[in-house]
């Protein structure tokens, strides 16, 4: 009997969950998702911005330092002008003298070949030569006007003056004693009285001295060493007959800028007037009174002998030459007429305050830009900081025309008007830009104050920095500057 074979059941295939299912691979982290987040980044726009403003500040010196060399040109272009002047009316005059002048023998011993015997041989031999005495008067007055004048040469102008002098004073017979001449070694008839004269071109009439009850004309030349310039007289012996010689000599003269006088007495008085109402004593004494109003100055000097480092007496056997070019310089008493600061003086001065008053106004559109929360461009600082610029140039130009309390009104006027038209655009506001004028017109004024002030300028300027800088500090005081940069 067949078995039959048993047929196998097919089950339908099914899928099976596993027991344990393995989870899908998770994204691997890059390096630059583990590391923390920063936290956002401050901003330093208030820094940034004034470091710019200060760059702007710093590069507006171009612009001033421009003008400074216009100045330097202008200046000699006036001192050019004031030569051509003065070469054809007459220069800064000293005087010096009189002074008199004696000739004497005196014996020196040389050696000298001659033939002895029919050979050479060296013998001593005393021979007489020339020295020069020189003897200063014992009393020594000077009095004279001072007329002044202006004189122009194209726009430039420079003071000249004609003086009336009138040198009067006594000297004492010369001795001859201190260096043991002879009476017959002294040669008299050559005797001679010199005064040194810068310049001469203004004398216009004859010179004449009256020595004693004579009267001498003075020529052209000056004896005295390392003085070419002056006058003398020849006066022969029989003005050496008192004990005590009087001399007057008027000068008429004119000059330049200044005029000196070297004290050549025993004691010298010096008087002198103008109607010059600004003068500036110079020299090694100052006068011993003055009196000096709008309508001119009268100055008094009084100089004895022991203020100077030359003698009453000196002769060239000792080799010594007392008049000279630094020794009189240091000895000198006398008045300068010319205005202690002229304008171009002020304008210099000016320009020094330039880059502080750059900064003044900077620092009030960069406060309004803080206070206000408006923008302004640097393109708008620069072109501020060029009509700042601008007015020293305006009154550099003006000054020359007009006088110098006209010409900074102008410019002045001129340079705030612009600033403050513009202002009103680049600060948005009306009342902004009439701040900003208040400003202009504080800057101004104080610095012509200053420009006024010569002996307390510096304790005006530092006074007004002080001001300043403390209405900047109580303005700022309230910005938190860290809450600002964050915003």
């Amino acid at each position: 009997m067949n078995e039959e074979t048993p047929t196998p059941i097919t089950m339908p295939a099914t899928t099976t969950p596993p027991l344990n299912p393995i989870p899908p691979p998770l994204p691997c982290p890059s390096l630059q998702d583990t590391l923390p987040v920063p936290p956002p980044r401050k901003r330093r726009g208030t820094v940034v911005k004034m470091l710019v403003i200060a760059t702007l500040a710093l590069l507006l010196l171009v612009p001033l330092t421009m003008v400074k060399s216009v100045l330097t040109e202008r200046q000699d272009s006036r001192n050019e002008a004031i030569t051509n002047i003065t070469s054809t009316w007459g220069t800064e005059q000293i005087i010096v003298g009189p002074v008199l002048i004696i000739p004497y023998k005196y014996p020196v011993k040389t050696r000298k070949e001659r033939v002895v015997d029919g050979r050479m041989e060296q013998m001593e031999v005393c021979e007489n030569t020339i020295a020069y005495a020189h003897f200063l008067p014992s009393d020594l007055k000077i009095s004279g006007k001072l007329e002044p004048s202006t004189h122009h040469r194209g726009i430039y102008e420079t003071v000249v003056y004609r003086a009336s002098l009138d040198i009067k004073g006594t000297f004492a017979r010369p001795s001859f004693d201190e260096w043991k001449v002879k009476p017959e070694n002294i040669m008299w008839e050559d005797a001679i009285v010199t005064v040194g004269i810068t310049d001469l071109r203004g004398a216009s009439d004859t010179i004449n001295i009256k020595w004693g009850n004579e009267l001498f004309a003075m020529k052209p030349g000056s004896k005295l060493q390392n003085l070419s310039s002056g006058i003398h007289a020849k006066l022969g012996a029989k003005a050496f007959n008192a004990d005590t010689i009087v001399f007057e000599l008027p000068l008429v003269l004119n000059g330049s800028r200044s005029v000196s006088f070297a004290p050549v007495g025993s004691q010298t008085e010096a008087l002198l007037a103008s109607t010059w109402p600004d003068p500036s004593f110079q020299g090694a004494f100052a006068p011993l009174k003055t009196k000096i109003s709008a309508d001119g100055f009268e100055a008094l000097w009084q100089v004895s002998c022991y203020g100077r480092s030359f003698d009453q007496q000196w002769s060239t056997q000792e080799g010594a030459t007392h008049v000279d070019p630094a020794t009189l310089r240091a000895a000198m008493l006398g008045v300068d007429l010319i205005p202690a600061v002229d304008a171009y003086r002020y304008v210099e001065r000016s320009i020094k305050y330039g880059i502080l008053f750059i900064a003044l106004i900077f620092t009030a559109f960069f406060l309004f830009e803080v206070l206000a929360s408006i923008r302004v461009h640097p393109f708008q600082y620069t072109i501020i900081g060029f009509a700042l610029c601008l007015f020293y140039l305006a009154l550099l130009s003006l000054s020359e025309v007009m006088s110098f309390g006209m010409a900074y009104l102008t410019g002045a006027i001129a340079s705030a008007l612009m600033i403050t038209l513009y202002s009103m655009k680049a600060l948005r506001s009306s009342w902004r830009a009439l701040a900003v004028a208040g400003e202009l017109v504080a800057i101004y004024g104080f610095l012509y104050i200053l420009l006024r002030q010569q002996d307390y300028s510096l304790l005006f300027g530092t006074a007004g920095l002080f001001i300043v800088l403390a209405i900047v500090m109580y303005t700022t005081r309230n910005i938190d500057w860290y809450a600002r940069d964050e915003k």
